[in-house]
């Protein structure tokens, strides 16, 4: 039976030492701040902002919330960037997804600064990752960097399968484990025989949005299990992209939905800020 990686206590480590050097540098003067730009009137992204901005809180970084009408217009949500680009007290700038139809998402992450940029998304910043150069990194894939890690599992000269081709997940999680020398192989929804491309892994990422689709036993015996999948059931029940009960009887380590991945991806956006702040 698989062990369990716990997202809640290991972010709680993080969040403890990200609020340590926070106090160093307010003992210098200086004050890490972070923007929560959210538009309409969401009620799943009201949660996870409110949640971003307790563990800020908790922290000791300063968080300004711009709520903004569902309506505004492109151009005003662009000059609404543009200020906090320039607001010296805001060292990083988060733009809740999704954004209202009418607005151009892609045009909308890329007026963010590279250097507030703490969701990682930018162009800059991803050009940078692919590259191994220093940069802010996305949130979700140093989540799974770190909780592959906090197994003890050493990923170099690993097989990795990582399930989902999305810039902010799977590509970004992917050129990661690369970088720690893992062999990886991309999996999205044209690949062939995945059950058996899952099968050879030892370390499995599902990040691709359909609730409970890697089965138990397509899972090599000893893997490491991350799940970043978060979908709701018609019952109301949370599950991730992976069987957890079948899953778990195969693995040595797996995280659990929720309480696993999103935990940490929360804690990976303040040590962002804290880079942000650092870099300014």
């Amino acid at each position: 039976m698989a062990t369990i990686i716990d997202g809640k206590k290991l972010a709680a480590a993080f969040r403890q030492k990200t609020a340590q050097e926070v106090q160093q540098l307010k003992a210098k003067g200086i004050q890490p701040g972070l923007a929560f730009i959210l538009v309409g009137d969401n009620p799943a992204s009201q949660i996870y902002v409110n949640n971003k901005k307790k563990a800020c809180d908790e922290v000791g970084i300063t968080n300004f919330l711009e709520k903004l009408p569902g309506d505004i217009s492109q151009t005003g949500l662009l000059k609404k960037i543009e200020a906090l680009n320039e607001d010296p007290r805001v060292h990083g700038i988060l733009v809740q997804l999704p954004l209202p139809k009418h607005l151009d998402t892609n045009a909308i992450l890329n007026r963010i600064h590279p250097k507030k940029d703490v969701d990682g998304l930018h162009p800059n910043n991803l050009g940078k990752l692919y590259l191994n150069l220093p940069g802010l990194k996305p949130c979700t894939p140093q989540a799974v960097i770190a909780m592959v890690e906090s197994t003890g599992t050493d990923i170099k000269g690993k097989d990795a399968c990582v399930v989902g081709r999305s810039s902010i997940v799977g590509r970004p999680a992917a050129s990661l484990l690369v970088q720690k020398d893992a062999t990886v192989t991309l999996c999205h929804s044209q690949t062939k025989n995945l059950a058996e491309k899952i099968g050879a892994a030892d370390i499995v990422v599902a990040a691709i949005g359909k609730p409970e689709f890697v089965k138990g036993d397509w899972i090599k015996k000893g893997a490491v299990v991350i799940d970043v999948g978060i979908n709701r059931l018609p019952n109301g029940k949370i599950v991730g992209d992976v069987d957890f009960e079948s899953a778990q009887k195969k693995a040595d380590f797996i995280t659990p939905v929720p309480g696993g991945v999103g935990p940490m991806t929360i804690a990976m956006l303040l040590k962002n800020t804290l880079e942000a702040c650092k870099n300014a």
